[in-house]
């Protein structure tokens, strides 16, 4: 009953990687056993499994590919597997207690049933005698240390395991890097959506060579407090090899370098949105920013509603390091305004900084992302996720909302939404989708404000220095108002 995901790293000698949770239940000296500094032989399990690892049927593709493949019920090849050791991997470890800090707010995974977190750095090697080939070698890897906030991955695991592994083995997904976090990017997370059952699945950078190996799945989902993040969370696998030579090289295993990566591959989309996004902070609420000029930044008004003057920290970038900055609020719309809107004129300008291009169209279905200082935003800088521009609504022929399928988070609010294509700003997220009958968050719907509302009250602000000019936030009419209703009542949009 006991299964994951698994990734093929070697043909010569057979080797799988895969999580070390599996062997939880085995442990001789119970869940006491994860908190061990040093790899955990076989005789630490008692009994010590003889697992089976499951690839596609001979005539298709091996399981280090990305290809897709039918799999008939019953033409699973299985292979008999060792347990050469468990490792944790120390690289993670510290990633995991930098970047989520408070255990008691963070949930993973399997941790619902009260086994998660103590397990998640921990990794199992397996040698797998069905899998040598006489011309085999490592599978093509790459480092994490070069990857980029908002480049592409994919990820590739078998959900729900043991259920019908001739229906699930091997099921794709694809997704973004949305933060990184440790030495060498240890730990990364992706909006990649994958389910339970892919821990221990490999998450793959496109390269023209080929995907290339980058990191291994540890958990599916992840929760702060009781709001679904939507994110998965991955390990380095770099890191894991780096913990695992002196383990391997006992084994007779020699691990070649991990290559980094292609230079075609670390050009990822979203850098230069990066710049573009602050973190703003008004005693203990929080939130995001876009900046629009070196001293004008656009945010939400709950955000800044505190009524202590803002503080905004900015990502590192060219001609400047990461610093934090004093502002004023010059204009914040009347709570009874459907438009959640701020502004904010910082006390020096932004070294060098180059601003976003509004757009003045929108296409429902374009491929879109979210900068936002959610989730992970105040530990590991700005989080990237990617969706599409789901709906747009109008009112009298004039965009008034915008919703994405981007797992937007609390802390997101005020964060630029960024066409993936032409690297216009569409506009500055607002809310997500909160069920409050239920208590349930859906990330993947959200709320943002477009930028064609916004952008003649900036431009006549940057000529005139008054910030009467958006008053007329505070004018809309009443078909405005019955679009943002939601935000009115207590039904699901939640304020981020």
């Amino acid at each position: 009953p006991w299964s994951c995901s698994g990734v093929v790293l070697s043909r010569r000698p057979g080797l799988v990687l895969c999580q070390g949770a599996l062997f939880a239940p085995f442990l001789r000296d119970g869940p006491a056993a994860w908190a061990r500094p040093r790899a955990l032989p076989p005789d630490a399990l008692q009994p010590c499994p003889r697992p089976l690892v499951l690839q596609p049927p001979a005539r298709a593709r091996s399981l280090d590919t990305l290809e897709a493949r039918q799999s008939p019920a019953g033409g699973l090849r299985q292979h008999e597997a060792r347990l050469l050791a468990l490792v944790p991997c120390d690289a993670f470890q510290r990633a995991l207690a930098q970047a989520f800090g408070d255990p008691e707010q963070w949930r993973f995974g399997a941790e619902a049933a009260g086994d998660g977190r103590p397990a998640l750095h921990w990794f199992a090697w397996l040698r797998v005698p069905g899998l040598d080939r006489p011309a085999g070698g490592w599978t093509a890897r790459a480092g994490a240390g070069g990857l980029r906030k908002g480049e592409g991955l994919v990820a590739c695991g078998s959900p729900f395991g043991a259920l019908c592994p001739d229906l699930f083995l091997n099921t794709l997904s694809s997704g973004v890097v949305s933060n990184l976090a440790g030495e060498q990017n240890a730990l990364v997370l992706t909006d990649a959506r994958c389910l339970p059952g892919t821990e221990g699945g490999g998450a793959f950078l496109p390269s023209p060579a080929g995907p290339r190996l980058v990191a291994v799945i540890t958990a599916s989902f992840c929760w702060k407090g009781t709001e679904w993040v939507g994110l998965t969370l991955l390990c380095s696998l770099d890191a894991i090899l780096r913990s695992s030579t002196g383990t391997l090289e006992e084994a007779g295993v020699v691990v070649p370098a991990v290559l980094p990566v292609p230079a075609q591959a670390a050009a990822g989309h979203g850098q230069d949105a990066l710049g573009w996004a602050a973190l703003v902070e008004c005693g203990a609420v929080w939130g995001s920013g876009v900046l629009l000029g070196p001293r004008l930044l656009l945010t939400c008004r709950h955000v800044v509603e505190a009524g202590v003057p803002p503080r905004l920290s900015l990502s590192p970038g060219p001609g400047r390091a990461a610093a934090g900055l004093g502002g004023r609020v010059v204009f914040a719309a009347e709570e009874s305004s459907p438009f959640d809107v701020a502004v904010v004129e910082l006390e020096e300008p932004v070294p060098g900084f180059v601003p976003p291009q509004p757009a003045d169209t929108f296409l429902p279905g374009e491929e879109v992302s979210v900068v936002g200082f959610g989730a992970l935003g105040r530990a590991c800088g700005p989080s990237v996720t990617a969706g599409v521009l789901s709906a747009v609504v109008a009112v009298a022929g004039h965009p008034v909302m915008l919703q994405t399928t981007c797992a937007v988070h609390r802390g997101s609010s005020g964060g630029p939404l960024i066409s993936s294509h032409s690297r216009r700003l569409l506009g500055i997220v607002a809310s997500n989708t909160r069920d409050t009958s239920v208590g349930a968050t859906y990330p993947h719907l959200n709320f943002c404000i477009p930028i064609t509302i916004l952008q003649p009250l900036v431009t006549h602000y940057c000529c005139t220095g008054d910030p009467s000019a958006f008053a007329k936030l505070n004018q809309a009419g009443e078909g405005v108002r019955v679009a943002w209703r939601l935000q009115r009542q207590p039904g699901p949009p939640s304020k981020l």
